[in-house]
């Protein structure tokens, strides 16, 4: 893939999909412990998301960090707004703070 298709193919899975992940791996089968974190966070809350196996494609591993000027996976998009990477959507899920935002990206 092209980097121009790799950005045009992230934008349509971060528009396309309420809550979007960007790891290394599979939900079932995550290749790095940060993506599996972010995974496990996420399953926690019972919220069905779409997953980008960056590993796949490497215009597409290199193209999301350019995207969102974030230099490392996994990336978290939820409602089309950047979140952050395995660091950040743990600090949020510990303050309570990822529950408000995912409630608001899922229908009840």
């Amino acid at each position: 893939m092209s980097e121009q298709a790799a950005m045009q193919q992230i934008k349509q899975d971060i528009d396309g999909n309420p809550i979007c992940l960007f790891m290394k791996g599979t939900p079932d089968a995550p290749m790095c412990g940060f993506s599996a974190h972010v995974v496990q966070i996420l399953n926690s809350y019972g919220v069905k998301f779409h997953a980008v196996n960056v590993l796949d494609d490497y215009d597409v591993r290199e193209g999301i960090k350019k995207f969102a000027n974030w230099p490392t996976i996994p990336q978290l998009y939820v409602s089309g707004k950047f979140i952050g990477g395995s660091d950040i959507t743990a600090e949020m899920h510990r303050k309570g703070q990822l529950a408000e935002v995912l409630k608001a990206a899922t229908p009840a």
